[in-house]
């Protein structure tokens, strides 16, 4: 298997592979026709909006632009639903090397005597109040606002609807970097585009060219005459106090600039560079390495050292009154695997913890792999999603196993647990959100039908493979101590793309977890306490009390979230992380000291 997934990832690299549904497409002036399959027409899609002042999504057509009459969406996946993407088509096409001036899309009125556009003309002055962010699409990749900040250039996947001035004179958002919005207490709308497309013209192989950057930028014009616009006159505004008719003409630019020097495989990347995080990560990474040698270090220095002359020293003993002299982990030999408290609700959390330990783990490494690249949109949870549901059966091997070892007969409520408990917490906390999310018409709704086919899947190939592990494990014979257990059966809003990295923080994760685990077990047999089960898997777990500390700080210090909605999802996506956290760094921690103990008390001899 590790040899096929290494295969696949050479051929990624070779000319001619590519990834399903990440094939480059050529094109071609209007009326030629010298290559075959190469398109002359250039479509531009868009995305939901959203801000980072509100966790709420809204579709292109609530904040009512100039829309496409007939809405044939293109098919979008599970990872593209969860996420609330809403790809749509637009009236924004381009003749490919055909440019255009001030071209007009449409025109919208509104009359704020009628409720019915007041209500439109408020809901757009609130997403310009919120900051919110037009994410438009081009041959699959996203036109980018690049503009120059202190440390060099700066590329977001996203530009701004419009941007507020205070009554006070202070402008917000976008409207700082224009120094002619000067009005107080008005709305400016970006109602132009001015949009350049780079592209590169693959010229020994007659393909024709392809597109690598779509690079846009927003601009206001007043434009006088709103029939015939020609992009003149000062910056459209709205008075926050406005009555009567308004008209807001909406128009684009477009040009087309060849590029020899970007290759379409690496277009994305002018993007992912100018991400202004990658110091800080490496940064942070350093300090995390720095931990784990030191907790290295330590775990070696008892290992090799205190543990080593302790077990020698135990095994030379001729009497039983050399043995009765010794005190600490040695004297817990014969207590350290009695069934712990509360055996059933351990084994369940850790089969579930088991169940998501494999989906990060695999998940990650396609990821690395490529596979999970951000131009294959919603691939990333599409395919944890589907692993989750597929590894029903370790969880209920794993629960079944550890609960029978436990000395635990209730089989049917363990396998009914294990498939349930935590799965049923996680859809319950999601529903609830959800919920708001209809009620406040956002686009990260999920519809109906998909909620339907998430409940099929749990219910339909979850739940039945979490029976047949759990047949599997009881199956078994108990785990018999203290013989020692192989563990490695067991596997372990800007885009994301650092993959490598983040797999890199993943196995350092699991380091920290296990050592620092293993070192306060051993501290507590020294003390004489036996009781490592739950401890075990609390300490490790409460690296999640920590994720959710750090998520209400960095809601109060960091984020600029209002409303009550807002901030009920916040809080409610954050719980259902920080309960997969417990389960994931709680399953690390248990299983890191359970090896650790059959490790030194498989070569204790017992007279």
């Amino acid at each position: 298997m590790l040899l096929w997934l290494l295969g696949a990832a050479l051929l990624a690299q070779a000319d001619g592979f590519y990834l399903p549904g990440l094939a480059p497409v050529s094109f071609c002036e209007p009326g030629t026709e010298q290559v075959p399959d190469c398109k002359s027409t250039i479509e531009l899609f868009v995305n939901r909006l959203d801000s980072v002042e509100s966790v709420l999504p809204y579709e292109y057509t609530v904040f009512d632009f100039c829309s496409e009459s007939t809405l044939n969406r293109p098919s979008e996946n599970l990872g593209q639903v969860l996420f609330g993407e809403r790809i749509e088509p637009s009236p924004y096409k381009f003749e490919f090397k055909k440019p255009a001036v001030c071209k007009k899309v449409c025109t919208k009125t509104y009359d704020s005597n009628s409720p019915a556009d007041k209500a439109k003309l408020d809901f757009l002055k609130k997403g310009m109040l919120l900051n919110y962010q037009h994410h438009w699409i081009v041959d699959n990749m996203p036109v980018t606002w690049c503009y120059d900040v202190e440390d060099g250039q700066f590329c977001n996947p996203g530009f701004p609807i419009g941007c507020y001035v205070t009554e006070g004179g202070r402008p917000k958002d976008a409207c700082v970097v224009k120094s002619n919005f000067i009005e107080k207490d008005a709305f400016y709308i970006f109602n132009h585009v001015d949009i350049t497309i780079f592209y590169h013209i693959v010229e020994h192989e007659q393909l024709g060219a392809r597109l690598v950057a779509a690079k846009i930028e927003p601009k206001s014009y007043e434009n006088p005459n709103d029939d015939s616009p020609d992009c003149s006159g000062g910056p459209k505004f709205l008075k926050n106090a406005h009555t009567g008719v308004f008209k807001i003409p909406y128009t684009y630019s477009v040009s087309f600039v060849e590029d020899k020097n970007i290759r379409w495989a690496s277009r994305w990347d002018y993007i992912l560079e100018s991400m202004p995080h990658t110091n800080i990560q490496w940064f942070s990474i350093m300090n995390s390495l720095v931990i784990v040698l030191f907790l290295s270090g330590m775990v070696a220095m008892i290992m090799l050292r205190t543990l080593h002359k302790d077990i020698a020293r135990y095994n030379q003993m001729d009497s039983v009154e050399d043995a009765q002299e010794e005190f600490g982990w040695k004297l817990v030999h014969g207590d350290v695997f009695r069934p712990p408290r509360k055996g059933m609700l351990l084994s369940v959390f850790l089969g579930s913890g088991t169940q998501i330990f494999i989906m990060t783990f695999v998940t990650l490494f396609f990821a690395c792999l490529g596979f999970l690249s951000p131009a294959n949109r919603g691939a990333l949870m599409t395919c944890a999603v589907v692993l989750w549901v597929l590894l029903g059966t370790p969880a209920g091997y794993v629960a079944a196993r550890l609960y029978k070892s436990f000395g635990g007969e209730k089989w049917k409520t363990n396998v009914l647990l294990t498939a349930f408990l935590c799965p049923g917490v996680v859809f319950a906390d999601f529903f609830v959100m959800n919920l708001i999310l209809w009620g406040e018409g956002s686009s990260a709704a999920m519809p109906f039908g998909t909620l339907v086919a998430i409940l099929a899947l749990w219910f339909c190939i979850s739940v039945p493979l979490t029976f047949i592990g759990a047949y599997f494990g009881f199956k078994k014979a108990g785990i018999e101590h203290p013989l020692f257990f192989i563990l490695n059966s067991i596997w372990s809003h800007q885009m994301y793309y650092m993959f490598g990295f983040l797999f890199l923080v993943f196995i350092i994760l699991v380091i920290t977890c296990s050592e620092a685990t293993i070192l306060l077990c051993y501290f507590h047999l020294c003390a004489e306490d036996y009781h490592w089960q739950w401890r075990s898997f609390l300490t490790s777990g409460f690296t999640a009390v920590y994720f959710l500390v750090y998520a209400i700080h960095y809601f109060f210090s960091k984020l600029q979230i209002t409303g009550l909605a807002s901030t009920i999802l916040y809080f409610g996506y954050t719980m259902i992380m920080a309960l997969i956290f417990f389960l994931f760094t709680g399953t690390i921690g248990f299983f890191a000291c359970f090896w650790f103990v059959t490790k030194i008390y498989s070569v204790v001899k017992v007279d």
